[in-house]
């Protein structure tokens, strides 16, 4: 019989889940069928289903259980009385002789591979129904790390086996609706990597928040991976695009941010404990745990077993320290954004928000109201009041039964695969976690709103803020002949916006990513020695600690942040606008004052292309172009095009052009397109002229009416004057795309005017323009407005030949 006892990982494969669990049926698969590929796996064994029941067989268990489990179901006994008795009846239990004898011999077996006497190892439970596609079991029953020693591993798997009936994996089944007695307990025993020497972490071979296909994310912090699973740190986090992850010359990682990792979890050195959480040091907290190399081989892997399971997957990896090697430790199906019916997109906004109190990273989509339950410790979680919004620390898998009655969560610690984001999302809950200090802003009883609407960024309100939700259904968006393109600006955010069928992204502000994500001038890098301001000094020194060249910064920080734009819509075309700031903006920019001139008119000052080769901003303008081309060469977003704004003469064009060139952009190499902005009227006066010098043009029609008419856009004594449709306005538009197109060259309008005028979209459809550019929530309406404008157009040509 001890052949079904106890079975070797590559003698598993996923169609053993009913035999050894989810958990080790996907490590059996992992390595009979992937190792011979390159990724890495440690060895180990599991005990089987039988095994287990032949414990509780041993034991007297099989009537005992159901007994207890009974007295449960039925209101006889309550959860925390009912887990205790079943735990220890198995904690209790002797070992049936066969079983030891087959547990000892695969250990033995193990060590002797080693050439080691007691190997270390990892000791995992994998209940029969864990890990399935419809339910994750994230941290039901436990793990026990750094084990040595035949009786040690013995005791290990005997706590396995009790953990099956913890008060949270009972309520948990029952959730999911998996009766108590028909799930068995496997126990994985896998050759512990050295990770306490190093680093682990967490990857999803799909955007969790969002549901985007085409990225793999990345967490780590030092240590054991524990306390990246159970949210005890802010780890450092990476996302890769897969579609050019074949391609070995680039190096596709599209975002990168840096962790506190305030903690990392070791071996214990003779307390009773295997495992300790210990400070991290100031040059571990400062560094990435793991270099660009190693971020793309785990890619590389995790897109090697996504597809080999045909599904998004969630995998946990361990860095050895002492050979540097990585290993991939888990693989299981992703369980929410797997399940999500395409088609549909639902759409959340706010109104009459309160203050904003505290921020963090953005679990789910949506957004929630109520009282906030302030729980610092586990100890406490009796006095949640059900509804509420649970704020605390972070959160396990004891936390369970409370987070299923909030009605949103709220934590200091943890990144977007830590348990409290698992969870969160499987039960369709907005979580904010990471925040650094929610639990001691906010207080027990205060009124809030819960906000993961905007983007990656999640921000809790003060008060009850207007919710509103809509669900937009995708099939029912009509095709049109014109392109439909996107206004995109918020790296954080564009994600949300996969699902629409765009033609692109036809207006990209760069001036948002460096606002919002760089926040320091560029003349401030390239001058930094002598920056007079002494705070921003600081503050720049701060932000750029880790790079020997202080430019490289805000290089790094653009590319990756267009980056994260252009993966949206790749292979489809992305026009990014070289930065548009006026001098009052770029003087807010940390260390910005020092640089700008005050002027009584920004909107018609030192602005846009005139920049760009004037000797007080040339220098920044170069690092722009720079990441032009590290977006372009180095990530290879090749269907990202440049745009000009504000471009006044053929002279200032020729000089910008001239220009991009002598820094490596040059129009027509490589594919790349170089657009203008028409937005003066003497980008019309003289379309033909600066049709010969680019690919195309956008109308930007708010600056363009400003310019024709002479009326402020801001003038609130002449708002009801200002008017896209004016005749004259008008009658600039017909014109230029006329000119464009006798040309050859592409056009299209960046605008408000055609989502909230139906009219307006129909003109420009008879006017023949190439394309619209609208912001996304827009997007629905003005495909509706077009589409109803092309048919139009069309039965009137079609009667007219008639005639």
């Amino acid at each position: 019989m001890t052949h079904d006892l106890v079975l070797k990982f590559e003698n598993v494969t996923r169609a053993d889940v009913g035999l050894v669990g989810g958990k080790n049926a996907s490590l059996g698969e992992l390595i009979g069928e992937l190792v011979p590929q390159g990724i890495g796996v440690p060895p180990g064994f599991a005990t089987t289903a039988h095994a287990f029941r032949l414990f509780l067989d041993h034991n007297h268990l099989n009537d005992v259980i159901p007994h207890l489990v009974s007295q449960y179901e039925t209101g006889e006994s309550d959860l925390a009385r009912t887990g205790t008795a079943i735990r220890d009846a198995i904690a209790s239990g002797t070992w049936p002789a066969d079983l030891r004898e087959a547990i000892c011999d695969a250990y033995g077996q193990m060590a002797a591979d080693a050439d080691e006497i007691a190997p270390a190892v990892a000791v995992r439970s994998s209940a029969t129904a864990e890990d399935l596609p419809e339910a994750s079991f994230a941290g039901q029953q436990e793990t026990y790390l750094n084990i040595s020693g035949e009786e040690a591993l013995l005791d290990a798997c005997r706590r396995c086996f009790a953990s099956l009936y913890t008060d949270r994996a009972i309520i948990y089944r029952a959730a999911q609706g998996f009766a108590q007695g028909v799930v068995a307990l496997s126990v994985g025993v896998q050759r512990m990597v050295r990770a306490d020497q190093a680093c682990s972490g967490v990857i999803f071979t799909i955007d969790t928040e969002t549901g985007f296909p085409d990225v793999v994310m990345i967490d780590g912090a030092w240590g054991l991976g524990e306390n990246v699973v159970q949210g005890a740190v802010n780890p450092d986090s990476w996302q890769v695009f897969k579609p050019l992850l074949g391609e070995p010359e680039l190096s596709p990682i599209i975002a990168r941010r840096r962790g506190a990792k305030a903690v990392k979890m070791v071996y214990s050195e003779g307390d009773g404990a295997s495992t300790v959480n210990v400070e991290t040091t100031t040059e571990e907290r400062g560094a990435f745990v793991l270099s660009d190399m190693d971020v793309l081989q785990l890619a590389r892997w995790a897109v090697l077993i996504e597809d080999h399971f045909n599904c998004p997957m969630d995998i946990e990896w361990g860095k050895d320290g002492p050979e540097g090697d990585l290993f991939i430790l888990q693989a299981r199906p992703e369980t929410v954004q797997s399940r999500v019916t395409p088609g549909t997109l639902r759409t959340y906004s706010l109104s009459r928000t309160g203050e904003e109190l505290v921020t963090g990273l953005a679990i789910g989509a949506v957004a929630a109201q109520g009282p906030v339950c302030l729980i610092k410790s586990a100890a406490d979680i009796a006095s949640f009041v059900d509804g509420s919004v649970l704020v605390t620390s972070t959160t396990d898998p004891d936390w369970v039964p409370v987070m299923k009655r909030a009605a949103a969560i709220v934590t200091d610690h943890g990144g977007r695969t830590s348990h409290a984001a698992i969870v969160s999302r499987e039960f369709g809950l907005p979580a904010i976690v990471g925040t650094g200090n929610a639990t001691t802003t906010l207080q027990s009883g205060q009124s809030v709103t819960v906000s993961c609407i905007g983007g990656e960024k999640g921000i809790v309100y003060s008060g009850r803020a207007d919710v509103v939700s809509e669900e937009i259904d995708l099939t029912a968006v009509p095709k049109t002949d014109t392109r439909i393109m996107l206004n995109l600006a918020d790296p954080g955010a564009a994600a949300r916006w996969w699902q629409l069928p765009s033609d692109g992204v036809g207006l990209t502000r760069m001036e948002f990513v460096i606002a919002n994500t760089i926040k320091i001038h560029p003349m401030a890098l390239v001058k930094f020695d002598d920056l007079r301001d002494a705070e921003a000094k600081i503050q720049i020194e701060q932000m750029t600690a880790h790079y020997p060249d202080r430019r490289n910064f805000f290089v790094d920080e653009l590319a990756q942040g267009l980056a994260r734009i252009a993966a949206v819509q790749f292979p489809r075309p992305v026009i990014v606008r070289m930065s548009d700031f006026k001098t009052n903006e770029y003087a807010g920019l940390i260390g910005g004052r020092e640089f700008e001139s005050h002027e009584e008119n920004p909107m018609l000052g030192f602005r846009g292309a005139a920049r760009y080769t004037s000797p007080q901003y040339r220098a920044g303008f170069a690092l722009e172009c720079r990441a032009i081309r590290c977006l372009r060469e180095v990530l290879g977003f090749t269907n990202v095009a440049v745009m000009i704004p504000f471009c006044r003469t053929l002279a200032e064009a020729d000089r910008v052009l001239a220009e991009m060139q002598e820094e490596g952009l040059t129009r027509g190499k490589d594919g790349l397109e170089v657009y203008v902005m028409c937005e003066i009227p003497s980008n019309v006066v003289l379309a033909g002229e600066f049709a010969q010098r680019f690919d195309g043009f956008s109308i930007g029609s708010n600056d363009l009416t400003q310019l024709t008419l002479g009326i402020d856009r801001d003038s609130e004594l002449l708002a009801d004057q200002f008017d896209a449709r004016d005749p004259a306005v008008e009658w600039m538009i017909r014109h230029v795309i006329r000119e464009a197109h006798t040309h050859g060259t592409k056009i299209g309008l960046c605008g408000q005017a055609p989502s909230d005028d139906p009219e307006f979209a129909r003109f420009l459809v008879d006017c023949g323009i190439d394309s619209i550019s609208v912001t996304p929530d827009s997007f629905v309406a003005v495909k509706e407005h077009v589409a109803a404008a092309e048919n139009a157009r069309q039965w009137r040509f079609s009667h007219k030949e008639a005639r």
